[in-house]
């Protein structure tokens, strides 16, 4: 048997950095759940959820009720709605009303994004705010504002607006301290996060590099475990794996000067790291070892799960890597339950069975009973 082709690794190493933020309650006192509009503790509990269309639906139905009185609680509405309509890949719906909402809104303002408006601003109306002055635009719109373009077929305009995202950001941190300062800290990881993602996709490996390069040299961020180990990533994607190792190896010097050998994701990072050089020099065997070690101190560290998996097919031992996949999905669905998972679930099972479709349609139905509204239920190729 040919060694299989097609399924992807998992090697991103940080799932927080991929989280939006709705609003900065360090800076905005309105910014209590209860406070700042009808039901947002709910809504904020079904995006958890993943329940998206029940959040389309609650919101249409406070728009059409008119429970929505001050202008912030317009923009927070607009941003779930907006990412709702994202997770369920409605993009031509989520640009369409973005466009609606911040159109023609410059008002004259030098500055060309419109969310700078000053109709965006609390102290345009003094009778809802009283002495409360900025910015009441959420994060997430300003996020969405710059990534819409890109699903809708305008990558460079989303780059242009990722980009001036980031200086946004920097300015912010740069005039914020303590808590609040390291909010924008992380927020600038975020969006770098963010262009990196772009220029990756476009196999532009050498920006990705300086933009990473750039972040984990800064004085302010010190240096970062996670932020050193995608740096590593995006220097094999490139070709540079001596550059990687060495990367690596910056990352477990730091690990263990800094006594962090017995926390458990940062102990698996440092093994995630070592087994994806083993596998990349196709040494499957010892990679096992490693994503063994992870997955005996976190059975949910899904991406040594997948990985492990992804060797033993390697191996020619495709029986007991469905069987990884499978006992995950049913020993922590919620966790287990990604596209990248269920993609190389159904790879294996069209290298192993001969009635592979029949085997992908039960899978199929189950994640339909389980996933979130958000899954891509084109993953399991039915």
């Amino acid at each position: 048997m040919d060694t299989p082709t097609g399924p992807s690794i998992a090697a991103s190493a940080d799932p927080n950095t991929n989280s939006l933020v709705v609003d900065d309650p360090l800076s905005n006192p309105y910014n209590s759940l209860n406070s700042l509009c009808n039901d947002l503790s709910n809504l904020q509990d079904l995006a958890c959820r993943g329940a998206w269309r029940t959040i389309l639906d609650k919101i249409a139905r406070a728009r059409s009720l008119s429970l929505l009185t001050k202008p912030h609680e317009h923009l927070i509405y607009l941003t779930f709605n907006l990412l709702g309509l994202v997770k369920l890949r409605r993009f031509n719906d989520a640009y369409n009303e973005l466009q609606s909402h911040i159109e023609d809104s410059n008002d004259g303002d030098d500055d060309d994004n419109p969310l700078n408006s000053p109709q965006y601003h609390y102290q345009t109306y003094p009778h809802h705010y009283p002495d409360q002055k900025g910015s009441m635009v959420p994060f997430a719109l300003r996020w969405l504002y710059a990534h819409l373009p890109s699903t809708v077929g305008h990558r460079q305009l989303a780059l242009d607006r990722f980009y001036a995202l980031l200086d946004f950001v920097r300015e912010k941190r740069r005039n914020h301290d303590g808590k609040s300062g390291d909010l924008w800290q992380k927020r600038e990881v975020f969006v770098v996060n963010s262009i990196v993602s772009y220029h990756l996709s476009a196999k532009e490996f050498k920006v990705c590099v300086d933009l990473l390069r750039g972040l984990v040299s800064e004085d302010e961020f010190g240096v970062d475990s996670v932020l050193l180990s995608k740096l590593g990533y995006m220097q094999m994607q490139y070709g540079d794996l001596e550059g990687a190792k060495r990367t690596f190896g910056e990352v477990e010097k730091l690990v263990r000067e800094n006594g962090n050998n017995e926390e458990v994701p940062l102990s698996n990072l440092v093994r995630r790291n070592k087994a994806l050089l083993y596998l990349v020099g196709k040494d499957y065997v010892s990679a096992v070892r490693e994503y063994d070690e992870c997955i005996e101190r976190d059975g949910q560290d899904v991406i040594a799960i997948n990985n492990k998996a992804l060797c033993l097919m390697y191996l020619r031992d495709l029986t007991d890597s469905i069987k990884v996949l499978e006992n995950a999905l049913e020993r922590v669905p919620t966790v287990a339950l990604n596209e990248t998972l269920v993609v190389n679930l159904c790879s294996m099972y069209e290298l192993a069975y001969v009635n592979h479709a029949d085997i992908k349609r039960t899978l199929s139905n189950w994640i339909a009973r389980v996933a979130p509204d958000d899954f891509d239920s084109s993953s399991t190729r039915t």
